[in-house]
């Protein structure tokens, strides 16, 4: 067995895990507050199943933005993505394989089978390699077909390393202050033409855009 081959391996056996306990220490140490919260919560009041919607370099302590009892989490089926997966597995939720930037989602059978079950689903519309920031159509599609509406939302925290990866991926510190911001549903017309659905996702884009610019300014503001 080679190094490269010894190094993939351990990986994939602690990097789950490593994830998961990041993840909770983090959310242990922090304080978190939250910006229209009230959007989320009403959905899960009335038994509405949602997609929500952030972008890949916020992935890490979305976890904990969840409330409901039953999300699938659509996630990379490369490496990355698998541990990732399992690491989401650990929180309860149910990863599917796939990405939002071949024409859709690559997942896209699966995600219809999580709607049909009535799971909440998590989407990121710039992963699972970009452009950063900027959405995908897939997640236009899957709204159009469900007829879900899509909730954008993000995260940021009071002190945090951006790391120089394709999606700025931030980690934030421990014992910092960290906030999740909702934004108002997007929906989608189950009749909309290309140009409309063009119109989602650019509105899907420049929201979320708005949402991590204004989270990132937020402690410094308060």
């Amino acid at each position: 067995m080679t190094l490269k081959t010894l190094r993939k391996k351990l990986v994939a056996a602690l990097g789950p895990w490593l994830a998961y306990w990041t993840i909770k220490l983090l959310g242990f140490t922090m304080r978190f507050e939250e910006v229209h919260s009230e959007i989320p919560d009403s959905f899960r009041e009335k038994g509405i199943a949602a997609i929500g919607a952030f972008w890949h370099g916020r992935l890490l302590m979305m976890p904990l933005a969840y409330k409901g009892k039953n999300l699938s989490f659509l996630v990379s089926p490369h490496r990355d993505g698998q541990i990732v997966g399992r690491a989401l597995k650990r929180f309860g939720f149910r990863p599917i394989l796939g990405s939002t930037n071949r024409k859709g989602f690559s997942g896209f059978r699966e995600m219809v089978k999580a709607h049909r079950d009535g799971s909440d689903i998590a989407v990121v519309p710039d992963g699972p390699r970009g452009p950063r920031y900027r959405a995908q159509i897939g997640v236009i599609e899957l709204a159009k077909l469900t007829g879900r509406p899509v909730i954008p939302f993000t995260f940021s925290a009071s002190k945090r390393k951006v790391l120089k990866t394709w999606d700025r991926f931030m980690i934030p510190y421990p014992f910092s202050r960290g906030v999740f911001i909702w934004g108002e549903p997007i929906h989608v017309d189950p009749k909309g033409d290309r140009d409309h659905l063009e119109e989602r996702r650019l509105l899907l884009e420049n929201c979320l855009n708005e949402l991590t610019e204004r989270a990132d300014r937020y402690f410094k503001q308060t």
